[in-house]
């Protein structure tokens, strides 16, 4: 079965290089735009309302996938592609959550962003607390990890290689 999607607009960040690119918003302190192409800005409609939001775009960088895959937090060991958040996987899908900091027009200010410059986005949802939030969520091998807030740059391919 093929499933064809089209971009709804396009990620803009300071991210030039996947190396050094945050792996995770929450990581980064970083702020972007994402530009919905006007046939779709009718879609923002009330999206002023919400301080988070949900992107979903293609890694337009990834070239081919696998399976299995070091992670960027942990390279000890191998992990299944399905249990990390790598780039490279079988539908090269990625999702962020943004903080909205401001809507002119088709173009959201955001702030987190862990997206490279020039990502096509497919999806935006909001972020509802009370359906996305679930307090007894176990992260699996991410729960041995330590993921306390660090300088810039630290959580980032390159960063965590040096690491």
């Amino acid at each position: 079965m093929e499933i064809t999607y089209r971009a709804i607009g396009v990620i803009h960040t300071p991210f030039q290089e996947q190396a050094d690119t945050p792996i995770q918003g929450t990581f980064s302190d970083a702020e972007g735009t994402v530009e919905v192409f006007p046939e779709f800005a009718a879609g923002l409609k009330d999206i002023e309302g919400f301080s988070y939001l949900f992107l979903i775009y293609h890694f337009h960088k990834a070239e081919g996938y696998s399976l299995t895959a070091k992670p960027f937090l942990d390279g000890s060991e191998v992990r299944g592609v399905f249990a990390i958040r790598h780039f490279r996987r079988p539908n090269p899908v990625g999702l962020s959550i943004v903080e909205l900091k401001k809507v002119r027009g088709n173009v959201l200010e955001v702030a987190g962003i862990d997206v490279l410059d020039g990502t096509p986005l497919l999806d935006i949802k909001p972020y509802i607390r009370q359906f996305d939030c679930r307090e007894d969520a176990r992260s699996g091998w991410v729960d041995r990890r330590d993921t306390s807030p660090g300088k810039a740059g630290q959580y980032t391919p390159r960063g965590l290689g040096r690491r």
